[in-house]
């Protein structure tokens, strides 16, 4: 991919060859190494592995798959459910930046959501929004809701998607439920159970746990990482 991309820009000599690039920047999201960190590690400016690692990591997110095309394959493949859930990814941000502050978890980040297979296989994540999003609100500025009503796929979400409607199966609220419906919450979180541990594995990239980049920045980011991932848990 690398080798392609400077071919068509026609810049093929540079400090680092695609191998070396891909490497560098696989440091850099996996062990959440600083961008002086990683110029001192491979011979290079702090500059030029900040370029490196931008330019690649726009490259991924190119290639991961839209919305409509996740479902589609989904379909496809005969997937009897999806799970739909929201994480946040958190920011180095002040605490005069309220937008970004997510009342929830009591920190700032960006609100990022996730659709995952029912064995936790990430197969679609969003662009990023300010952590006090709520995730109801998150799904349908990126459309999710009404891009799930054609694709006839039932969707399992928490209790933070409640009010969605059509696919979107969440469990049931109040305390004093009656038995039948607790029962159903209990077998709704057993099968959403698996499928939520797609944003878990996000987080195993160390970049992810605590970003000190521009927040704008963070949808790419998990969309590189999610395709990163796959291609890792594909291979063994």
């Amino acid at each position: 991919m690398i080798r392609r991309h400077r071919k068509a820009i026609k810049s093929a000599w540079r400090l680092l060859n695609p191998g070396q690039q891909a490497l560098l920047v696989l440091v850099h999201l996996r062990k959440g190494e600083t961008f002086t960190e990683l110029g001192a590690g491979f011979g290079v400016s702090t500059a030029t592995a900040w370029r490196y690692v931008e330019e690649t990591v726009m490259l991924l997110s190119a290639r991961s798959p839209k919305l409509g095309q996740a479902l589609r394959e989904a379909r496809r493949d005969g997937l009897h459910y999806l799970v739909l859930d929201g994480t946040l990814i958190r920011t180095d941000r002040i605490a005069a930046d309220r937008p970004y502050f997510s009342g929830k978890h009591r920190v700032h980040g960006m609100n990022v959501q996730v659709i995952a297979s029912p064995d936790g296989a990430i197969l679609w994540t969003s662009g990023a929004l300010p952590g006090r999003t709520h995730d109801l609100s998150a799904a349908r500025i990126w459309g999710v809701l009404r891009e799930l009503e054609p694709a006839g796929i039932i969707v399992l979400a928490d209790k933070g998607y409640q009010g969605a409607g059509g696919p979107v199966i969440t469990p049931y609220k109040g305390r004093d439920k009656p038995a039948s419906q607790k029962q159903a919450n209990r077998s709704h979180a057993r099968l959403r159970r698996p499928g939520e541990r797609a944003n878990a594995q996000l987080k195993t990239w160390r970049i992810l746990r605590k970003l000190r980049c521009c927040p704008r920045k963070t949808g790419h980011l998990c969309k590189a990482i999610a395709l990163l991932q796959n291609y890792e848990v594909a291979q063994g």
